[in-house]
């Protein structure tokens, strides 16, 4: 996710919402700010009355883990193509960037129909994170008999590892390739994915939620120009362009009703997937289906030969780089320090740089850094320790420090 800057104050527009996943977190309500507010204008009912916001404990000793992703951007956009490797049948559908979990129902279903139109009923999918689970349950619902082949399995796939926020164009392609073809299959795989998890809701483990987030910014950060910057811009304002009322729309929380001081907030709301949960769900469906996993790791693609399966989906994400020698794919680091959650803190925060996530499974925060391009082309995954704690104290900093006796 990310955050888009107008002179200094951060305000939720697509991927520059972000609490993003390297993605960067959680303010994309992925629609317009206006002055305004609210949806139909004019501020609503509940910016209006006082916030009771339950401070956090947020202390670098309740860190639990410190955790590094690697999401695989490709400036084209993902790659959903299909091609004829050897005595195979190759479906491929990887490099969603920041938007894996949140694209992933309406990818699946367009890599399922190209599957299911090359005649064969019992396919193979190659991967087990966030697109090859929800893809495997496409293919099972449209009849396929469906086996899982993947080196490693949830709760250490490499999505297993992301914010766990709805961010559908967070580094979904470089500006320039938004064409307006793939303008209209994005639109359709994002309103696909934002059905699916519709239907998620309430169910037991809360899977998927929506939360309340607040974007902190400083007054003095509001007087500052953003900088030029002549790098290539990603194409982060789809929802913004073409699905403005998709979600709710952002609103300003005036001083006196929130406990941030003088300085300046914006609400909105957003889904957060608690991924732990979520992952147990899917992998139960795909066994209920009559799924099967197998435990193997393809080093190139000849070793597709060895599964009985003519058709695969190759949901390989990142490690479609090293897999298919598919150096179009760029590694945008993400690290996110994972922390003991409380019952009675139930929405997010974006402050000086820093999102934190309020997961069930484990509080979320993470640094995202000045702009999109952080992160960016960084294949390191060694955590970083003082990053963490720093990204805890920025975010304790908005807090009295009775809150964390």
């Amino acid at each position: 996710m990310a955050v888009e800057r107008r002179k200094g104050l951060a305000v939720g527009v697509g991927r520059r919402d972000l609490l993003a996943g390297a993605g960067a977190a959680l303010m994309l309500a992925g629609c317009a700010v206006n002055g305004e507010g609210g949806r139909h204008g004019g501020a609503p009912e509940a910016a209006r009355s006082p916030l009771a916001l339950t401070p956090i404990r947020a202390t670098p000793d309740r860190i639990t883990r410190i955790t590094v992703c690697t999401r695989p951007f490709r400036a084209q956009g993902p790659r959903l193509e299909v091609e004829r490797i050897g005595q195979k049948l190759v479906v491929h559908h990887y490099g969603h960037g920041g938007s894996g979990w949140s694209l992933s129902w309406g990818t699946g279903l367009v890599a399922t129909e190209k599957a299911m139109a090359l005649g064969e009923r019992d396919v193979a999918v190659i991967g087990c994170g966030a697109i090859g689970l929800t893809t495997a349950l496409q293919l099972q619902r449209a009849g396929a008999k469906v086996t899982i082949y993947a080196k490693d399995l949830p709760p250490d796939t490499r999505s297993s590892f992301a914010t766990g926020v709805w961010s559908p164009d967070s580094r979904i392609c470089l500006e320039q390739y938004a064409t307006p073809a793939f303008k209209a299959l994005w639109a359709r795989m994002c309103l696909t994915s934002f059905q699916a998890y519709q239907s998620l809701l309430g169910l037991p483990g809360t899977p998927i939620e929506w939360v309340d987030n607040y974007n902190v910014a400083d007054r003095k950060d509001h007087e500052e120009e953003e900088k030029p910057d002549n790098r290539p811009p990603f194409a982060d304002s789809l929802r913004h362009d073409l699905l403005p009322d998709l979600t709710p729309h952002s609103a300003e929380v005036p001083a006196g009703l929130h406990p941030f001081g003088a300085r300046l907030v914006r609400r909105n709301t957003n889904m957060v997937f608690n991924i732990s949960s979520y992952a147990r769900l899917l992998l139960d469906e795909f066994h209920a289906n009559g799924g099967r996993i197998e435990v193997r790791e393809f080093h190139t693609p000849a070793d597709f030969a060895g599964v009985a399966q003519k058709v695969l989906v190759n949901c390989t994400g990142y490690g479609a780089r090293a897999l298919m020698g598919d150096t179009s794919i760029i590694p945008v680091r993400g690290q996110l320090a994972r922390m003991i959650p409380q019952e009675d803190v139930h929405y997010g925060l974006f402050y000086n740089g820093v999102s934190f996530v309020p997961r069930r499974d484990g509080f979320v925060f993470q640094a995202v850094g000045p702009d999109d391009y952080y992160g960016y082309n960084d294949d390191s995954i060694e955590p970083d320790r003082p990053l963490a704690e720093q990204s805890v104290r920025i975010i304790a900093g908005l807090f009295p420090p009775p809150a964390f006796g």
